[in-house]
């Protein structure tokens, strides 16, 4: 049973779609589904990251909420693409929730109740703790790499997120804008962590339940794994002291003493 409304907040899901003509209907048909049957005023927009297959179309024949990007982004620049319409709409939680039918809809209400509490700044869905209900889990090798990339995050930010590449997240009004600000390109799930962390925003891992994809392939095959990891490693030991030392300027620059010239 579902928790009643706690005030009338309004939530985004922002679809990032990537050539999923094939699934993006049946994914949206679920999204509309619980958007009507739900206590909450939940709207959606799917960003349509430069589709090279026929997505566009389908999108506009079924009349489904949409942003089209002439140019392919990839899923940084697609979800910062629903950031910045979340912002200017004015919503008070954006969700990012997948267009390849991976992530229960069903599951909305753990991602985004720490939040409307107040408990939270910023959720990520985890396929990986207690109270998950997901049965999927990822090959073992995406289980070893996941593990290994939350390994080093703890050990840099003393924080542990189990879930690490997990695209299942729910942001409220001050990291949408953060996100506005900066959001990471390449690597966005793993990296943005190290930002959050770093401003001090509050950032809390929730069970919920998750689906092999329905359409498509994964982006990460056995093949490119490796290069994978050793990539999001860098980019994240990169971002870890550029945010350290972003950090020491802005102590530095406030403890600077204030010397007065009168003329």
């Amino acid at each position: 049973m579902r928790e009643k409304n706690y005030g009338n907040k309004k939530i985004l899901l922002i679809i990032p779609a990537y050539n999923e003509s094939e699934g993006i209907i049946k994914v949206i048909e679920r999204v509309k589904k619980y958007c009507s049957e739900s206590e909450y005023n939940i709207d959606y927009i799917v960003i349509n990251d430069g589709s090279t297959d026929d997505e566009q179309e389908i999108l506009e024949k079924n009349k489904i909420n949409n942003i089209e990007l002439i140019n392919n982004l990839g899923i940084g620049g697609a979800v910062q693409t629903g950031y910045l319409y979340a912002m200017k709409s004015n919503y008070d939680i954006a969700v990012q929730f997948d267009g390849d039918g991976q992530h229960d809809i069903e599951s909305l209400n753990n991602l985004i109740d720490p939040i409307i509490k107040n408990q939270s700044d910023f959720t990520v869905g985890s396929r990986f703790i207690e109270d998950s209900t997901s049965d999927f889990k990822s090959s073992v090798a995406r289980q070893l790499g996941i593990k290994l990339l939350s390994s080093l995050i703890k050990s840099l930010t003393k924080f542990e997120i189990k879930d690490v590449t997990s695209g299942y997240r729910a942001a409220n009004q001050k990291v949408i804008k953060q996100f506005v600000e900066r959001y990471p390109s390449k690597y966005p799930e793993p990296e943005s962590y190290i930002y959050l962390l770093a401003n001090n925003i509050r950032v809390k891992e929730v069970g919920v339940k998750m689906f092999e994809r329905e359409t498509g392939k994964s982006s990460i095959s056995f093949r490119n794994s490796v290069s994978y990891m050793v990539n999001v490693s860098l980019s994240i030991i990169f971002g870890f002291y550029i945010q350290k030392n972003i950090k020491k300027i802005s102590n530095e620059e406030n403890n600077m003493p204030i010397q007065l010239q009168i003329i």
